[in-house]
């Protein structure tokens, strides 16, 4: 079962949306965490706060299923604030703690830089390191970007992806079966639907 996380703030409509165009099959909507003990994948997007995001997750109990599936081996996949959930925590409007499946912080851009905050739009991705998610994809595709916050992984050999936005700045991860996505696969048009694909296709493969 592909379970989809719901803890109410993720944009689920459209990701389900995407995933239903890709023929994707035995798709949950999971809001129960009891639920993850049968994911064979899990999806989690999310927009909004951190420490928001984060106090719901553990309030529900889908924050310690989700640890626990994922330490299991289910292939996870986080989206925007479900990759940022990954790492320790985030000083987003004080300092919140994250699931911690990866070492590293996530923090605001800074003002000083000029830029404009939210990144938003689109912006071409650099893939820095090999992974399934970007297979047969173009080594610099575009994707579409909203957040104001991002990730600084401990272990650089996490990143696999990096955009230039007042620097090199991270935008995708993977370690074993864990990825995560800062941009928005189900807004990405061809590339952010071959993303998806290509997950999908890794999380059969490791439950085959």
């Amino acid at each position: 079962m592909l379970a989809v996380v719901d803890y109410g703030a993720g944009n689920l409509r459209s990701v389900i949306h995407a995933l239903r165009h890709l023929d994707a099959h035995d798709i949950e909507i999971v809001r129960d965490p009891t639920a993850l003990d049968s994911a064979t994948s899990i999806i989690l997007p999310g927009v909004g706060a951190f420490g928001a995001g984060m106090r719901i997750l553990n309030e529900t109990g889908l924050a310690a299923a989700v640890i626990g599936a994922v330490r299991r081996g289910v292939p996870y996949l986080g989206i925007c604030l479900g990759m940022q959930f990954l790492f320790d925590s985030s000083d987003e409007m004080g300092t919140h703690s994250g699931l911690g499946l990866l070492e590293g912080q996530v923090t605001r851009f800074s003002p000083t830089l000029g830029l404009k905050i939210p990144h938003m739009g689109w912006n071409q991705v650099g893939v820095v390191r090999d992974s399934p998610i970007f297979r047969d994809l173009p080594g610099a595709p575009y994707a579409y970007f909203v957040h104001s916050y991002y990730c600084v992984p401990t272990r650089t050999s996490d990143i696999t992806a990096t955009v230039d936005y007042g620097g090199e700045i991270c935008v995708a991860v993977q370690r074993d079966h864990i990825f995560g996505v800062q941009f928005h696969p189900e807004k990405s048009q061809t590339t952010g639907l071959k993303v998806l694909s290509n997950f999908l296709n890794f999380a059969q493969g490791a439950t085959a």
